[in-house]
């Protein structure tokens, strides 16, 4: 069983920054993928980052380069996602999941568990 809960959404004005965290229950092996993904209103969930716990490499979608950091702590079964620079298009439901073993993916079908997401409003 792998139950994930997203906390940290809320609103901020643009340029503001937020931290979301994403805590796993339980013990998580540190072979798995995890990734944040998004999904505004009436648009398809998209993919925003993703961290290899095993080799820490990253991946990032393109609009969120150098603005949003992913980060995860093995010891507090915690991954992280820094956002700075928000902009009014980052606004959307944001959600955390375990994806694959060993290697990172952009693909949502890809990760098997999710949470219940937490909302993110940048006004502008």
């Amino acid at each position: 069983q792998v139950q994930l809960v997203e906390s940290g959404g809320g609103l901020v004005q643009a340029g503001g920054s937020l931290r979301l965290s994403c805590a796993a229950s339980g013990p998580t092996l540190s072979l798995y993928t995890m990734g944040w993904f998004r999904q505004a209103p009436g648009k398809e969930r998209e993919f925003v980052a993703a961290i290899s716990r095993s080799s820490g490499n990253t991946d990032y979608v393109d609009s969120v380069k150098g603005r949003f950091t992913i980060s995860n702590d093995n010891a507090k079964n915690t991954v992280y996602l820094q956002m700075n620079s928000l902009k009014p298009e980052d606004t959307a439901v944001y959600y955390c999941a375990r994806g694959p073993i060993g290697r990172r993916s952009r693909n949502r079908l890809d990760y098997r568990y999710w949470g219940q997401g937490t909302q993110v409003t940048v006004s502008s």
